[in-house]
């Protein structure tokens, strides 16, 4: 089968990795897989590199890039229907809201009735939330109502994007399907760097409590929330200290807040990691919190589960597809930081409480979140 992915830009992120896991999976069942994308720009690092090393075929089309633009959209659409008509793909699989419309609208255009591919999109995180201006949203969801016209199926990484959709009145129930984000889960349950190694390259001692969080420094990934408990969860558990991984805008504004409150030593900003880190920096967390504003289903929460540690989040999006309240982790409702700071405090006082959870959450997050099912359950979609 001759498949095309479409996807914005290749920065480290959820979507993007689960696009190229999908990549990946697909040329290793010896499918004919051409990966169509804009360049990595952004703070957030790029996934180029492995891209390239993926052993398909990856084209960089540098005009498509998030930000919006009428006429080099324009451009990148005429240019997505020239290359769609030379590759003659079976199928067409969009990711991201900006090149899941423009990529939808190219590969239609490109053929007429006989020999149309198959055209799929994935739905990584909605565009429009409660969280963004309405005329943005508007915007969008108008765009996205349009272009289910013209879309075969409508994957989703959890069952919350369908259902939001669908109230927005975006396509039907019957094109959608839920195919839960996969990951390279062997990492998570074996780090290749020992705990107790990467413990001591941070000057973590074995009875501190590190609480982890893994989002890029910005906007909606709910690191105010976590400073404004700052004070108090420190002061309660002199052994507690934040690890935050990524690096992102707002990484300044946030280090002169932690120096204001006089928490320096409480805390420790990874900055920018590769990927392939991400296990072993979350093998040396003992709780994940993910105070998140806004996500399709954070890839944060399974990695948490997948290293064996408890996870607390609010309950937005798919969060409670990632985690099972009470069994692996907490679930509470959105922005309630009083109850986020119960539920570490909980934890980071009973290290059986932890054991309990993590073992629960790793033997669920395997069956739900492994690479594997998530190409599996790809083929079963284009076959349908």
């Amino acid at each position: 089968m001759k498949i095309v992915h479409i996807i914005t830009r290749l920065i480290i992120g959820g979507a993007q990795e689960n696009t190229l896991l999908s990549c990946e999976g697909q040329h290793r069942l010896g499918h004919e897989v051409t990966l169509l994308t804009g360049p990595p720009l952004g703070p957030e690092g790029s996934l180029m590199y492995r891209a390239q090393e993926g052993g398909y075929q990856v084209e960089v089309i540098d005009d498509m890039v998030r930000s919006i633009n009428p006429m080099t959209d324009y451009l990148v659409y005429h240019r997505l229907i020239d290359r769609l008509k030379q590759l003659k793909p079976d199928v067409v699989h969009t990711h991201s809201s900006k090149a899941g419309i423009i990529g939808r609208w190219a590969a239609h255009r490109a053929f007429g009735g006989a020999g149309a591919p198959k055209i799929i999109h994935t739905i990584h995180g909605l565009a429009f939330t409660a969280s963004t201006n309405k005329l943005v949203n508007g915007f969008y969801q108008f765009c996205e109502r349009h272009t289910a016209s013209i879309t075969d199926r409508i994957v989703c990484v959890a069952d919350s994007m369908r259902e939001q959709s669908l109230a927005a009145n975006i396509g039907t129930r019957e094109q959608y399907v839920t195919v839960y984000s996969g990951m390279d889960t062997a990492p998570f349950v074996h780090p290749p760097v020992p705990h107790q190694t990467v413990r001591d390259s941070y000057n973590i001692q074995d009875d501190e409590i590190i609480v982890g969080t893994i989002a890029r420094l910005f906007d909606l990934k709910g690191h105010d929330d976590l400073l404004d408990l700052a004070p108090e969860l420190c002061a309660k558990h002199p052994k507690l200290r934040f690890l935050w991984v990524g690096d992102g805008l707002l990484r300044g504004a946030f280090e002169s807040r932690i120096a204001s409150m006089g928490l320096k030593d409480r805390f420790i900003l990874s900055g920018l990691v590769r990927p392939d880190k991400i296990p072993q920096l979350v093998n040396a967390m003992d709780i994940l919190v993910h105070p998140s504003r806004r996500e399709g289903l954070a890839r944060a929460l399974p990695q948490g589960s997948l290293a064996g540690i408890p996870v607390v989040t609010y309950d937005i999006d798919g969060a409670r597809e990632g985690v099972l309240h009470g069994v692996t982790g907490f679930v509470h409702r959105a922005f309630d930081k009083a109850a986020l700071a119960r539920s570490i405090s909980a934890l980071a006082e009973d290290a059986s409480f932890r054991s309990q959870m993590g073992e629960a959450g790793r033997a669920f997050a395997l069956l739900r979140f492994d690479a594997q099912v998530m190409v599996n359950a790809l083929e079963r979609v284009y076959a349908s």
